[in-house]
């Protein structure tokens, strides 16, 4: 019989936290939220404009009666796309995550205080977004 175990040292902080700690029924809010606003899209997916790295490149190949082809950009519907478009925006908007911002995949909620206050963090992101060559698709944005 095999005993798996893990001994803490008294008073050492856990290896893992949770990134979002959050009570339940804010968790609830915030899902229906993201929710909304996935059904509605809130900027343009981008992991098909992601450059796959040119080692990689022969990993995607694939053959057809009509030729070989190879993807030089990250196609929908690999496992990693929406890994690594996710690692995308949580370093683009890392400064301001969870201070006015929270980020899930394509989904963007800016919250505020007041107008003022929002329309200055709606600025600053849509800045972010645009020196990394990332555009809000305005039809799908609510306000």
């Amino acid at each position: 019989q095999v005993v798996f175990q893990i001994d803490l040292i008294p008073g050492a902080a856990p290896v893992a936290w949770a990134p979002y700690r959050l009570a339940p029924p804010e968790i609830k809010e915030l899902s229906e939220q993201l929710k909304e606003l996935s059904d509605k899209g809130f900027i343009r997916p981008r992991y098909h404009q992601l450059r796959v790295r040119e080692e990689d490149v022969l990993k995607m190949a694939f053959r057809t009666r009509y030729g070989h082809y190879e993807f030089q950009v990250m196609p929908f519907g690999l496992t990693n796309a929406p890994t690594v478009f996710m690692d995308l925006m949580n370093r683009v908007c890392k400064p301001y995550l969870d201070k006015f911002v929270i980020v899930f995949i394509d989904d963007i909620l800016i919250y505020s205080k007041n107008k003022n206050e929002h329309e200055e963090h709606l600025r600053t992101i849509l800045k972010l977004l645009k020196k990394e060559e990332l555009y809000a698709k305005f039809s799908k944005c609510e306000f």
